[in-house]
Order: C-alpha cells, then sequence, then structure tokens
C-alpha cells in the first residue's frame, strides 16, 4: 500500500504544464511560488488591489524622498519662467556624488537661518569664489569681470538690480537671485546678516527640471547659457 500512494505521488508531480500555460496560483506550484504575495494579500484588508496600491504608494515615497520630489511655486519671485501655483518636479540627485550647482541653475534650497524657516526656488548667480557686481555701464550684471546678458530670462522691464553690489562669494556658498527681481527677495536683501545672503551649498534640495503642472505650461527647465562664458573665479581673480 505505501509503495503504491508513493508511486502515485510521483506521477502527479511529474505531469508537466502545457505548452504557454502558467501554474494556477491555487495549485501547489503555483502557490509555492506566489506565497508571500499570497500571504501579504490574504493578510491586507481588499486583497490584491488594497497590496498594489499601497506598493505603488511606497513606490512614489521612495522616489519623492530620494529622487525626484514635487514643490509648489508660491510667489512672482521667478517669473516668467515659473508662475504663481506651478508644480516643479526637483532632480534630488543633481548635485550627489561629487557635483554641485552650476551658474544659470534654478534650485530649490532650505532657507533656514539664512532666507527663512522655508524652502526658496532661485536662480544661481555665483558659486564659490566668483566676484559678482552690479552693474556695469550698461545695467548689466558682471560675475568674475564679464557682463552677464541675463534678459532670455529675466522679466520684462525689471532691470538686473536696482541695489548695487559688489560682493566674492565664500567658497562652498551660492550667490541666488529670482528672475523677477522687484518682487524676488534673495541674496541682494540680506548682505549684511549673517552669511551675507550666502547659502550653504549643502542647503540646497535639488535641481529644478520640469514644469509638470499645469499641463500646458509643462517643459524642462535647462540650464541657461547666459554665464557660460563667464571665467573661472581664479583666472579672474588672477
Amino acid at each position: 500500500m505505501d509503495t503504491e500512494a508513493q508511486h502515485e505521488e510521483r506521477d502527479r508531480a511529474s505531469q508537466s504544464v502545457p505548452s504557454g500555460q502558467l501554474p494556477d496560483p491555487a495549485e501547489p506550484e503555483g502557490r509555492s511560488r506566489f506565497s508571500l504575495v499570497g500571504y501579504l494579500a490574504e493578510w491586507v484588508p481588499g486583497g490584491r488591489i488594497t497590496l498594489s496600491a499601497l506598493l505603488c504608494l511606497v513606490l512614489l515615497l521612495v522616489i519623492s524622498t530620494f529622487v525626484l520630489q514635487p514643490f509648489q511655486i508660491p510667489s512672482s519671485s521667478m517669473e516668467p519662467g515659473l508662475r504663481i501655483g506651478d508644480r516643479v518636479l526637483v532632480n534630488k540627485l543633481a548635485y550627489r556624488f561629487g557635483s554641485e550647482p552650476q551658474r544659470g541653475d534654478v534650485v530649490v534650497f532650505d532657507g533656514s537661518g539664512y532666507f527663512g524657516d522655508a524652502d526658496y526656488i532661485k536662480r544661481v548667480v555665483g558659486v564659490g569664489g566668483d566676484r559678482v557686481v552690479c552693474c556695469d555701464k550698461q545695467g548689466r550684471i558682471e560675475v568674475n569681470g564679464r557682463s552677464v546678458d541675463e534678459s532670455s530670462f529675466l522679466y520684462a522691464g525689471d532691470r538686473p538690480s536696482q541695489v548695487p553690489f559688489d560682493v566674492v562669494v565664500p567658497g562652498g556658498r551660492l550667490f541666488l537671485l529670482g528672475d523677477n527681481r522687484v518682487e524676488s527677495r534673495d541674496s541682494r536683501d540680506r548682505l549684511g546678516s549673517p552669511g551675507g545672503g550666502m547659502v550653504p551649498v549643502g542647503s540646497v534640495i535639488g535641481r529644478a527640471e520640469w514644469i509638470a503642472w499645469p499641463t500646458d505650461h509643462w517643459i524642462h527647465l535647462n540650464r541657461s547659457d547666459a554665464y557660460a562664458r563667464v571665467p573661472a573665479a581664479d583666472g579672474a581673480h588672477g
């Protein structure tokens, strides 16, 4: 009797699955393959649908925490490129692994202790070692002795600055301005405060990459080439 029972069990296990047909998860072979998913689906109220939704939420949380994070534009300080209510996607990996913000980048940063206890979005005008001056005879900002034409992003009718300044950006810090200079509160307004209006690179959350909402304003935010001809700080001071 025992021999016959063992023989029948071997025959049952050795039956092949027809080509192109997957095992039924309800059968023993399928259950062994999907046992973890099946167990979780039975444990979670709502079964597999709820489990799939939870996995999607976890994935979105991971992406938002470590890769891309959405931010809403609260003011007109970056008009015309970024309007009130726009949602931008910020690349949080842009300045990891040795990379640092470059002139022309639009960045989101934590302003705690420098601008205020909130996150801000501004354009990088000067990096560590740069001398930033306003203004030349044509009213343009100079960076390391090179005049910069900011007309491609500056708010129409705005001057580069109504406030004169002549600063050298300390190493590891950034000089940041809004594109709508009349409405922007930025590095110019804090030149006499602790830190001199310069934000540490370590306070930068990431680089604004996309306008994701509204859909009719969807666009990739490229780095402005207005500063492409600005010489390196060492060369300018030499």
